[in-house]
């Protein structure tokens, strides 16, 4: 079973959603039976409701991560342009009752949602894949979203990149250009879409 997990920014400047959960259709629930939590109940699980999100983000537009987006009425949802045109353009890309009602704001590269906390391209999974970057005091949150499946696969590509800072000569595992970016940001801690692990230093 692999989990489809959403994030919460609480910013004093308003609440940050990350990820909305997994879209509803027959065929999806016939193949994935998936045993879900809608946004509504998944907020009130941490005492907030949809109406105090200011702002919210999808790490790509694939059903699973842009579920409780209809939901989100006015609230501006942050997405690459890459993405939301391939969702809309895409047959089968996304259940396309998703993209429907939803407030798009199309950004392209790195964004600044509200101050500390900033989207970042991470293509792969797909073109406009992002994730979520967040300056604390006690260090730098990454959520990755699906830049990875598995914190496990996330770490092999972290050591690769040590590696190739430090000038190994052997055959190295290609890495994505903008880990890079990521790991000069020196993260305490990076969150994923479909595992509950945590990287840590």
């Amino acid at each position: 079973m692999e989990p489809c997990l959403g994030y919460v920014v609480d910013h004093l400047q308003g609440m940050i959603l990350f990820d909305t959960g997994m879209g509803a259709h027959p065929d999806v629930d016939r193949h994935y039976r998936p045993r879900r939590i809608g946004l509504a109940g998944a907020l009130a699980a941490i005492g907030l409701r949809v109406a105090d999100i200011r702002l919210a983000a999808n790490c790509h537009l694939h059903f699973d991560h842009c579920g409780g987006n209809p939901l989100l009425g006015d609230v501006p949802v942050v997405t690459q342009a890459v993405e939301l045109d391939a969702a809309r353009r895409t047959p089968d890309y996304t259940l396309p009752e998703l993209l429907d009602g939803s407030r798009f704001e199309a950004v392209t590269g790195e964004v600044e949602l509200l101050p500390d906390v900033r989207l970042i391209p991470t293509p792969g999974h797909t073109d406009g894949h992002q994730s979520l970057v967040v300056r604390r005091p006690d260090g730098t949150v990454i959520v990755a979203g699906q830049s990875h499946d598995t914190a496990t696969a996330y770490a092999a590509d972290q050591l690769a990149w040590q590696a190739h800072r430090h000038g190994h000569d052997a055959a190295l595992p290609d890495i994505p250009a903008w880990l890079d970016a990521l790991q000069r940001l020196d993260p305490c801690r990076v969150y994923f879409a479909h595992d509950r692990s945590v990287r840590l230093p």
